[in-house]
């Protein structure tokens, strides 16, 4: 079920009713509701896939009662990495199955040899790279003896289907999300209205300013090879900002919308393109996927220890690896490989913690030196991105020639049927709005709290009625990680 859609504005509402009217005196019986409002969300989509779901949920619940009562390191590790086998197989099985049978059959082609092998038509299931590292995290921590594995199976059903950020995130914790469905809930006016602000700044940046500026750089990428090195320049530009407000979009409405409901997640994106270095960018973009990587894969090969070469051969692994995350396609390693080369003199030279405050903290403006830091870095993101849109390395050079070419100083043209000038003052409104939110979890958390109340309300429902204005003149998209 899209967020962005009719049936999501019926289904909230009803949710929230029967939520805290209906289940609220029975703890047990709400998180069972969970589970089954959970399923329902997810099995709009395709209720086949639910199977999945529920294998990796058993499959991880056993393994954590497993682990409580083995003592022995070697079962322990036997059952960690069944977890990790059975989890990381259906996310390689219907996500990377094809892609390497294709890479196999072109390996072979190059030696002269030609083989017959049929790939199959895999249907990624929506979510299934968030809830599988989601659940992984549960049983790893439960090794590590960072948490208690729980008894109670209704909850961890819960925690691992969770529907706000079920399909595309946050990747939420065990020893963050799980502990909270043992905990009563109780409805918080203030923490509801606060969900609230998130959710509409959510649809906001997805469906002003994603949806928009899809059809601007659905437009452009389509015709990479007539486009000019400067209208190539433009949808990447608009490629950035789409790609922006479409994830963080989801994750600021499934952040808020968790609120509604009694849960408190983990921020995901902390205005990431105001960034200084490439480093902080990182601990700013896709929070929840960065620090996941961190602690279970960087750290455990060695993280910073051991020297230079170790350092650069673990970013450059965890770079790739989120790369190949994200798809599978060539397109996917190359952008997390160039990740791993913009931050690696930061990494050498040990200057990759630089930035931990906030830019121009306390202050209205930027210095010079930081806007211009600012501007490097969302140069070399934009560079970056054109590699992740692309769909294939050799659009993605065709469309670096041109722009670092004469090309870009010809006149920029293509064909759209909204005004470009509207969505770049869209743009404008809420880089200025993040801006002044920067410090806060979302950027509407503090904007016009000094107001008047009738003004603030007056702010709140002119950009519920936009965004309902442009919902309705533009054609619904898919967010875009749901591929993922």
């Amino acid at each position: 079920m899209l967020f962005n859609s009719v049936a999501f504005a019926l289904f909230l509402p009803t949710v929230f009713l029967l939520y805290w009217f209906v289940f609220k005196k029975n703890l047990k019986l709400q998180n069972f509701f969970i589970v089954v409002i959970s399923y329902f969300f997810y099995g709009w989509w395709d209720w086949k896939f639910l199977g999945l779901i529920l294998f990796s949920t058993v499959v991880d619940y056993f393994i954590g009662r497993g682990l409580l009562h083995f003592k022995e390191l070697k079962f322990r590790k036997l059952l960690l990495w069944t977890s990790i086998c059975v989890n990381i197989g259906l996310l390689g099985y219907f996500k990377y199955f094809n892609f390497f049978i294709d890479n196999f059959i072109e390996a072979f082609s190059f030696l002269g040899l030609k083989l017959h092998v049929s790939t199959l038509q895999i249907i990624l299931p929506v979510g299934i790279s968030f809830y599988t590292f989601q659940t992984l995290s549960y049983t790893i921590d439960v090794y590590r003896e960072k948490l208690k594995p729980t008894k109670d199976f209704i909850a961890f059903a819960a925690f691992v289907s969770f529907f706000p950020q079920l399909v595309a995130g946050p990747i939420e914790r065990a020893t963050n999300l799980l502990p909270q469905f043992f905990v009563k809930r109780k409805f918080n006016y203030a923490n509801a209205m606060d969900g609230l602000r998130q959710i509409l700044w959510g649809f906001f940046k997805k469906v002003v300013i994603a949806d928009t500026c899809a059809e601007y750089a659905n437009t452009i990428f389509a015709s990479t090879d007539t486009a000019s090195g400067s209208t190539l320049l433009i949808g990447a530009l608009f490629f950035t900002f789409q790609i922006y407000g479409d994830f963080s979009g989801y994750s600021d409405i499934a952040i808020g919308t968790s609120r509604l409901f009694g849960f408190k997640l983990n921020q995901n994106f902390a205005t990431p393109y105001f960034s200084r270095d490439v480093a902080e960018f990182w601990r700013r973009w896709h929070i929840s996927l960065s620090t996941w990587f961190r602690d279970y894969v960087y750290i455990p090969l060695g993280g910073s220890r051991g020297g230079s070469f170790n350092k650069i051969r673990n970013t450059f692994i965890i770079f790739i690896v989120s790369g190949f995350w994200h798809g599978a396609n060539w397109t996917f390693i190359v952008w997390g490989a160039l990740n791993a080369l913009y931050i690696m003199p930061l990494i050498i030279s040990n200057k990759n913690r630089n930035y931990l405050n906030v830019v121009a903290e306390g202050k209205n403006l930027p210095t010079l030196r930081e806007l211009g830091a600012m501007l490097l870095t969302f140069g070399l993101t934009v560079i970056a991105w054109i590699f992740f849109r692309s769909e294939n390395i050799n659009q993605a050079f065709t469309i670096l020639k041109k722009i670092f070419s004469t090309d870009l100083f010809t006149a920029v043209a293509f064909r759209s049927s909204n005004p470009v000038g509207w969505t770049v003052l869209y743009i404008l409104i809420m880089l200025g709005i993040d801006w002044k939110g920067r410090s806060d979890e979302h950027a509407l958390a503090s904007f016009g709290m000094n107001w008047n109340k009738y003004l603030r309300y007056v702010f709140y429902y002119s950009i519920a009625l936009f965004v309902l204005y442009t919902w309705w003149n533009t054609d619904e998209q898919q967010f875009i990680y749901f591929q993922f």
